[in-house]
């Protein structure tokens, strides 16, 4: 259980009205220090005019009794000491040589029976030193007495002190009525806040007079009005992706239709045919006219079984398919293709950087220009060497393939379809990734196939530049 700090138990009005009557109060210490100052010195002056005074007609007096030392003389100067009484700020005292005391003065009458506090004194009576003076055997002592001036400046201390503290209490409550009211509105800020945080994102501040709380509420005012779009869009964006996901699902389930038509329908016709192929092989092995035939037809029946099941993995891929590992694939191919023409040479170089690329449809579309390109020269360039070379760029931008062979072509591209698509449907394929196909024919020197396809698939043309050249 943690334990609420003193200081949160007092609102923000009445520590600032603390504070600002601390600090008033501070003010008026200082200024006190000042005054206590002020009061000594005052008293210093005062008491030491009067002593001064005191001494002359003292010092006048004795001369007078020394210069006729007579026993009616002494008896005359005590008899008007006497008469004048207490002398102003001092007490006279007069003795003989035997110490005999023949005056004290009186106790004073002004605020008799009050005195100061002992400490208040210490603070403002400076030190006096008593005077003296001897005449004609008598001893005139003269004591400063600064009694009455500090308890005139005790009595003027508790006034001011009154007024302060009276001063000092109506700052504290004006103040914190002040604040109380100027920071009334923040109630209704906290009110705002809470029902935001609750929910009401159409909660609004009105715009106060006070410029620091009018800021406040126009950028409460703000950010609510962004709050509020912000939940606009997503509860947008939440039903555009329920959409977007029942339609992901709707495609998946034709997908799924198509993929099982497919795999009822043609796979299994393709399988009927490759038997019915090599039923005829089997029973036809005297006779070469039938036999060649035959085989080519179930060669031509597996490279179609194999794209029809390239095409149901791509109906059938979801995002948590395994990639297609294109080098194994395409080696595969390679040696399929070797041991159906083992007439003609071919030297294959594959450097892709890894085992699988970046994209299903990058992966096939590559599988299908090697495959149409091989299918071109096994069925019409009548070629005993091809050189085929698939590789990444220098730069990693782009996936290059080259196939050039040593055959016999007629002008101008093939459009045959060696597995049931033409050149003219793989140029299609790679424009549709933003690459490129070109095939040329060299008199007397065979035919190259150029395909470059950036590694990262961009819509037909779009920014995608390929490098020149063929590739080396």
């Amino acid at each position: 259980m943690t334990t609420q700090p003193q200081s949160a138990k007092f609102g923000l009005h009445t520590r600032i009205g603390f504070v600002l009557t601390a600090l008033a109060t501070v003010l008026v210490a200082a200024l006190g220090v000042l005054w206590v100052q002020q009061t000594r010195n005052s008293i210093r002056e005062e008491i030491g005019a009067a002593s001064r005074v005191a001494e002359q007609w003292l010092t006048i007096s004795a001369r007078e009794l020394q210069a006729h030392p007579s026993a009616s003389n002494r008896a005359r100067l005590l008899a008007e000491i006497s008469a004048i009484g207490r002398i102003r700020a001092n007490a006279l005292e007069v003795t003989d040589v035997h110490g005999q005391r023949h005056y004290l003065s009186p106790p004073p009458v002004y605020k008799a029976g009050r005195w100061a506090p002992a400490w208040f004194v210490t603070l403002v009576q400076p030190p006096f030193s008593p005077w003296r003076v001897d005449a004609a055997g008598l001893t005139f002592i003269l004591y400063p007495d600064a009694s009455r001036s500090a308890l005139d400046a005790w009595d003027n201390l508790r006034t001011i002190a009154s007024w302060a503290a009276i001063l000092l209490a109506v700052l504290f409550l004006a103040v914190r009525f002040a604040l109380q009211r100027a920071l009334g509105p923040l109630e209704q800020v906290m009110t705002a806040l809470d029902r935001t945080g609750a929910g009401a994102f159409g909660t609004r501040l009105p715009v106060f007079r006070i410029p620091e709380l009018g800021r406040l509420a126009r950028a409460f005012n703000g950010m609510a009005d962004r709050l509020a779009q912000a939940v606009s869009d997503n509860v947008h964006l939440e039903a555009e992706r329920e959409v977007s996901t029942r339609v992901q699902a709707s495609l998946e389930a034709e997908r799924r239709h198509i993929a099982l038509e497919l795999h009822d329908e043609l796979a299994q016709g393709i399988t009927a045919v490759r038997a019915l192929a090599g039923a005829i092989v089997q029973h036809a092995n005297a006779t070469p006219a039938v036999r060649h035939p035959a085989e080519h037809i179930i060669v031509a029946a597996g490279q179609m079984q194999d794209g029809v099941h390239a095409i149901l993995h791509r109906l059938r891929e979801s995002p948590d398919t395994e990639p297609l590992r294109t080098e194994d694939s395409l080696r595969h191919h390679i040696d399929v293709w070797q041991q159906h023409h083992p007439g003609i040479s071919l030297d294959a170089t594959l450097d892709l950087g890894g085992p699988t690329l970046p994209g299903q449809m990058l992966t096939h579309t590559l599988l299908r220009a090697v495959q149409e390109g091989l299918t071109n020269v096994a069925r019409h360039a009548c070629a005993t060497r091809v050189d085929l070379v698939l590789r990444r760029s220098h730069d990693g931008c782009w996936f290059e393939l080259l196939l050039a062979d040593n055959g016999k072509h007629s002008p101008g591209p093939s459009s045959a379809a060696g597995c049931g698509m033409g050149l003219t449907g793989m140029r299609e394929r790679v424009r549709a990734l933003g690459g490129e196909l070109t095939f040329e024919t060299i008199a007397g020197h065979g035919a190259r196939l150029v395909v470059r396809i950036p590694a990262i698939p961009t819509p037909a043309g779009a920014g995608a530049t390929p490098p020149e050249g063929p590739p080396s």
